[in-house]
């Protein structure tokens, strides 16, 4: 039994977010019966997605809806609320939310009070003061942005063959993607294999009339599969016509124009931006210990460093990683080390409630996996290096088994399956960005400036 009733506020509903919850729910569900806890989860959404899926759900493979687990689903013992924790009072045991009603309220910020918090709100995207890029780039962290750029590049197909303009195909037919890890690489070689086989039904636009270029400052792609990996991705990618360029960066994409930093220069439309992450905003924004880098001090045991009933794991926290050889290294802010750390997180709260000890986060990172498209990809796993086919399917076996819920796993395995025996859904929905701005000219109305005056377009 807990010593003392306690409320478990949970900041952000991601892996680490809903994970530990849900090992909470499991390991506290007496206490929670008899009212002894309650466990309090805010998140921007509704929902975890389930971020390794959503290259495959750019191009077609799996359906947007497959990719997020609703949380109030798997959390019936948990109190979801969506919004956003702007600010945290440790001291004084308080959170400043914002939800989708302050604004109409007019009452302002509400203040939660907590006994336990478990601060795991990710990470946001890094972006650099780079002219162009908050005006015509795009993220692929959410599955918004992922659907959103699925009906952009198919748009932009539709635009190249209906134009009569070189200058606007050629710009439509370019595509940049600046970051070459995990993110970028693997959106770059699932939507341009999707790309390929979609031209098939366009009578005037080509394979060979795309152009796909990725910008990596770095002298390498993919750090975490192996040098030699990382190599033959690099090769692999060159093979299907992808220019890609390391040591480079992108130094403006204004007027629909990047330009990279070793001179050459591309009209495009697209631009998507996965290059890096960065500490969320609330962390700065609380009293807790902060590495250099703006991530939580955290022990092994997954305690925030120097304060008492705060808790934190994932992407926010500068865990130690007691398995390395080198002393003061952290666990990498990947999904293999959160979804791990989460379960003993919710085991360690319910020891800490109980007054038994706790233990310590140990896990030796066994490799990576990545998809570069339809029957291809790599993996550096125990150190054995795979490609082609054999990595392409490692990672689809391993994030389905890694994948929450049954009925995730089940829908998705079966939409793998009905892909494999009919043909690739070639449909752009971007008027769903837009679903009012038919009927607002229809009604007499003026379109919103979010439309750009197109009803039916994404960008």
């Amino acid at each position: 039994m807990v010593k003392e009733r306690a409320r478990i506020l949970v900041v952000g509903g991601g892996y680490v977010g809903m994970y530990t919850a849900l090992r909470l729910q499991r390991q506290l569900k007496q206490e929670l019966g008899r009212g002894e806890a309650e466990i309090t989860v805010v998140t921007p959404d509704p929902y975890m997605t389930y971020q390794p899926f959503l290259p495959e759900a750019a191009a077609g493979a799996v359906s947007p809806r497959h990719v997020v687990v609703p949380l109030r689903r798997v959390l019936p013992h948990c109190r979801v609320v969506v919004g956003e924790v702007t600010a945290v009072d440790h001291a004084k045991r308080t959170a400043t939310l914002t939800t989708l009603a302050t604004g109409e309220e007019g009452t302002g910020p509400q203040q939660l009070t907590y006994d336990e918090l478990v601060l795991a709100p990710g990470s946001v995207s890094r972006t650099l003061p780079i002219p162009g890029l908050a005006d015509f780039a795009i993220g692929f962290k959410t599955v918004e942005e992922a659907i959103g750029l699925r009906n952009h590049v198919i748009e932009q197909m539709d635009i190249a063959s209906s134009t009569r303009d070189p200058a606007i195909r050629d710009a439509a037919l370019t595509f940049v993607f600046v970051g070459g890890g995990f993110a970028g690489v693997e959106a770059l070689g699932e939507l341009e294999d999707m790309a390929r086989y979609t031209t098939r039904y366009y009578h005037n636009v080509k394979p060979e009339d795309l152009k796909w270029i990725l910008v990596e400052a770095s002298d390498r792609i993919l750090p975490e599969v192996g040098e030699d990996m990382g190599r033959y991705t690099v090769s692999e990618l060159r093979r299907r016509n992808i220019d890609v360029r390391l040591g480079t960066r992108l130094e403006s994409c204004a007027d629909r124009v990047a330009v990279l930093s070793d001179g050459a220069r591309f009209p495009t439309r697209t631009v998507v931006w996965t290059a890096g992450v960065k500490p969320h905003p609330v962390l700065a924004a609380s009293d807790l210990p902060l590495t250099e880098r703006g991530r939580l001090k955290c022990t092994p045991e997954l305690t925030i460093e120097g304060v008492t009933h705060a808790w934190a794991a994932g992407d926010a926290a500068a865990v130690p990683d007691v398995t390395a050889a080198r002393p003061g290294t952290d666990t990498a802010p990947n999904a293999q080390h959160a979804v791990r750390q989460a379960k003993l997180l919710g085991d360690n709260i319910a020891r800490s409630l109980r007054g038994e000890p706790l233990k310590a986060y140990a896990h030796k990172y066994f490799g990576s996996v990545a998809s570069l498209g339809l029957h291809k990809g790599v993996a550096h796993v125990y150190g054995r290096k795979l490609k082609g086919y054999p990595a392409w399917f490692m990672h689809r076996a391993y994030h389905l088994s890694r994948v929450p819920t049954f009925n995730r796993k089940a829908r998705v395995l079966a939409e793998w399956t009905l892909s494999g025996l009919f043909k690739r859904e070639i449909v752009s929905l971007g008027s769903l960005e837009h679903p009012r701005a038919e009927f607002e000219l229809a009604a007499g109305g003026k379109p919103s400036d979010e439309a750009s005056g197109d009803p039916k377009g994404s960008s």
